[in-house]
């Protein structure tokens, strides 16, 4: 049993600074919905193999211990007082294999990507430890932080449906009957009705985009668009860590200056996008908060920079990775999030939804009966994530705007942002807020006073 809290107070923990150590199972209970999400979502993670292979040419087997060991940082948030579930800068990835292609495979393409992911760590430090990411979130308009999620949501879901290219591809019919289960349990407003009065759709509810994998990995063989798994026994290779250090700088050396110099435009960029996730975070984790007035939820922009950081060195040494450590994975944060809306009895603590989905997946990630069985719906697993938070990112990012002015700002800003990148989208939302402004921002005139009536 963890500690209990009382009414209203924030979740137990041990004072470290700007840390709040929460420890599994003392200070959190163990949520086993979460926890058989992450089990089975575990084929989101997966998903980043190939982006290994194809950036740094590593194996198979390798790509799954860098998978390994980037679940077991995950842990790193929820257990130092960020409320979210981590995870990759996911709209970055098509911007990142670009780049690294710029590069001959090899050393050449290994140093790129080191001095990409030590780069982000030397951002995402100074802006935690300065204190100046908390400022800057605080900071930016309304409009802007809509435009930055509704961007990242269209991006998302266009990375999936886009003809010929997009993740979809290939896999129609299971990507489309899986997004439509998880939307269906996870937001229709139906389906909240239909389960206060079945048993079945209440414990249904609290799986998340669990069901939608299922379904989606029961009609992806049916119509063959995925192939049966093949089911391989045991654990994972861990001695596979020897060869991946044939990849880090005790392979091939610490990257030159000009590494670091030429990585500087797409670092602005990749930032721009984490900007967005702590937008999301804090967005998501306030309103769960306000839903629930048993525990007080504390999102830090700082703590969640530094963590983030502290992430991005530990790979960036030992395992380069591709997607790079974020601060957010939408879909599962959006997840946990609106369980923790149905109550205390639902989940006791944020904290314990979070770290629950975290730690299963990690566990799940190290058996080979679980990684060869997921194999196939990997892509698909990926795609699932993209469309939730496509979802999600638009119903938050227009309730966000009240007036015509904000609302046409976040609309163009988030096309720009999706269409053109990052950097464009950024300059568009700052450019149109000085042009069009807010509209409490602009003087009125006092009413002029009636004359009073004679007598």
């Amino acid at each position: 049993m963890a500690i209990y809290r009382e009414h209203g107070k924030e979740q137990p923990y041990i004072p470290m600074g700007i840390f709040k150590l929460r420890l599994p199972f003392i200070h959190w209970r163990w949520e086993w919905p979460e926890a058989l999400q992450g089990m089975i979502l575990v084929a989101v993670a997966l998903g980043s193999i190939p982006v290994h292979q194809e950036i740094l040419g590593v194996p198979f087997e390798v790509a799954i211990v860098m998978v390994a060991l980037n679940g077991l940082l995950y842990l790193l948030h929820p257990c130092f007082g960020d409320p979210v579930f981590p995870g990759w800068i996911t709209p970055a990835i098509p911007l990142i294999l670009a780049w690294c292609k710029g590069y001959t495979a090899g050393p050449d393409r290994i140093h790129s990507i080191i001095a990409l992911q030590l780069s982000m760590v030397v951002v995402f430090l100074f802006m935690g430890i300065t204190g100046l990411a908390k400022k800057i979130v605080s900071f930016v308009p309304v409009s802007m932080r809509a435009g930055i999620i509704l961007g990242a949501g269209i991006a998302a879901v266009v990375s999936v449906i886009t003809p010929k290219t997009g993740r979809m591809t290939g896999q129609e019919f299971t990507i489309l009957a899986g997004t439509a289960i998880c939307i269906l349990i996870m937001f229709s407003w139906r389906f909240f009705v239909a389960k206060g009065k079945n048993a079945f759709l209440m414990q249904l509810s609290k799986y998340g985009m669990l069901p939608g994998m299922i379904v989606a990995a029961v009609i992806g063989p049916i119509m063959g668009e995925i192939p049966i798994p093949t089911i391989e026994m045991g654990m994972i290779d861990v001695s596979q860590f020897g060869t991946l250090m044939n990849y880090t700088i005790f392979g091939v050396g610490f990257p030159p200056a000009k590494y670091f110099i030429e990585a500087l435009p797409l670092v602005f960029a990749c930032y721009i996008i984490a900007f967005g996730d702590f937008v999301l975070a804090e967005v998501v984790t306030k309103e769960a908060d306000v839903v629930r007035d048993d525990e007080y939820i504390e999102f830090n922009p700082n703590r969640s920079n530094i963590i983030s950081g502290i992430r991005n060195l530990i790979m960036g040494v030992v395992a380069p990775y591709g997607p790079l450590c974020g601060p957010l994975w939408a879909g599962g944060t959006i997840a946990i999030a609106e369980r923790y809306k149905h109550g205390r009895k639902a989940m006791d603590s944020i904290y314990g939804g979070a770290g629950s989905f975290t730690l299963a997946m990690f566990i799940a990630g190290l058996f080979m009966p679980v990684i060869s069985a997921l194999k196939p719906v990997l892509p698909a697993g990926l795609s699932l994530t993209l469309m939730v938070q496509g979802f999600a990112c638009a119903y938050i990012a227009m309730d966000m705007v009240k007036t015509k002015e904000e609302r046409g700002v976040a609309g163009l800003m988030a096309m720009f942002l999706a269409a053109k990148g990052a950097a464009w989208g950024l300059a568009a939302g700052i450019l149109l807020h000085l042009i069009v402004g807010v509209k409490d921002q602009v003087p009125v005139a006092p009413p002029k006073k009636e004359k009073a009536a004679e007598a």
